[in-house]
């Protein structure tokens, strides 16, 4: 931990903001005093992933709370968004340092071209010695590509800039074998993989209100992450100091898995399938076993309404989902192609049909 370069830190909306709504400036500067502290030294950079545009929005536009609606919370997010970056751009020139608002939505980053821009973004502004604030763009997010909440977007950030480490800021001071609240229940200090989770129970909301996520999603932000190769801290605002210092506060995630180079994780994890292709036995061999693309011969069925570039799942004959992907074509012409050579369809139909279905580069393997 004392040894991470780049890092990535999610603070959520209950550390930033009040119950009722509306930044609380004295907690953003405190966050802000850590982490400056932290990167004075020009070793370290910091990425920060920050709740609280919809919270902070709430107040300003008379909302008493947290809408459940898309469209308000787009308008509170709107007013919030503002106000949040500016917040932290006036805190952090405390120290002369810039801040460069990042907004992303899920279809930003499980695209190709999209993914690399995203990286480029974030990595120039460390590389200039700005501190990036990355947020969903809840403005113009819709159900179908929001990311749900920060918590994993932060894992998947901290993916996308080869972070050395993610730490997870809340208002609990790390995940406990059962309700911090009750008596008789103690702070797990470390997770060496799933099964050191099995039989605890992990809450859902979280205690101020005004944020989407609980200890569900951080729990599963660390998984991904540790998956990933990126070690994850998780434990309470008010111990970022501590976390950043690797001293011993809250719960400590190793990785369990390599760190991956591309941009497969995102499509795993960050996007929403807009329909569904069955596959034969074979065609489910090839792209499980083989990682082959997958062609219009190996198709059976299709299923939904989806556009070329749109993420899929790819099921077998029984319906469980085997992968997941980014489709060539559109899902009104693929009946057409059902189960005929590749070769045959240019010949009939032209070169532009001698193309897979979904290439093996933008197919990632569930559960392999």
């Amino acid at each position: 931990m004392t040894e991470a370069r780049r890092i990535v830190v999610k603070v959520g909306s209950s550390s930033l903001t009040t119950a009722s709504g509306g930044l609380d400036a004295d907690r953003v500067d405190a966050l802000v005093d850590v982490l400056s502290k932290v990167r004075s030294g020009g070793e370290k950079e910091i990425v920060l992933v920050s709740s609280g545009a919809i919270a902070a929005g709430l107040a300003p536009l008379g909302l008493a709370r947290r809408p459940k609606d898309l469209a308000r919370q787009q308008a509170a997010a709107s007013v919030g968004q503002g106000l949040l970056v500016a917040r932290y751009t006036a805190s952090f020139a405390r120290y002369g340092v810039r801040v460069g608002q990042v907004l992303l939505t899920t279809d930003d980053t499980s695209r190709r071209a999209h993914y690399r821009n995203a990286y480029r973004t974030l990595d120039q502004l460390l590389a200039m010695g700005a501190v990036p604030v990355v947020n969903e763009n809840d403005t113009v997010a819709t159900d179908e590509i929001r990311f749900g909440d920060n918590d994993r977007l932060a894992a998947l950030v901290a993916h996308l800039v080869r972070a050395d480490l993610l730490v997870l800021l809340s208002d609990v001071d790390g995940l406990y074998d059962g309700d911090p609240g009750k008596p008789g229940t103690s702070r797990i200090e470390e997770v060496c993989g799933p099964a050191d989770l099995e039989g605890v129970e992990i809450g859902s909301a979280g205690r101020a209100g005004v944020g989407t996520g609980g200890m569900v999603t951080k729990v599963e932000a660390a998984r991904i992450a540790a998956a990933a190769g990126v070690p994850v801290v998780l434990t309470s605002a008010s111990r970022a100091a501590d976390a950043l210092a690797g001293r011993d506060t809250g719960t400590y995630f190793r990785r369990t898995g390599r760190r991956s180079a591309d941009r497969l994780l995102w499509l795993a994890h960050a996007s929403t399938p807009q329909g569904a292709l069955t596959l034969d036995d074979g065609a489910v061999r090839a792209v499980v076993e083989g990682r082959k693309s997958l062609l219009p011969a190996g198709i059976a069925a299709v299923d939904g309404e989806f556009t070329a570039g749109d993420p899929v799942e790819l099921r077998d004959a029984w319906g469980r989902a085997v992968a997941r992907g980014l489709v060539n074509y559109d899902s009104k012409e693929l009946p057409l192609l059902l189960g005929r050579s590749t070769r045959d369809l240019a010949r009939e139909l032209g070169p532009t049909y001698e193309r897979e279905v979904v290439h093996r580069d933008d197919l990632v393997v569930l559960n392999p």
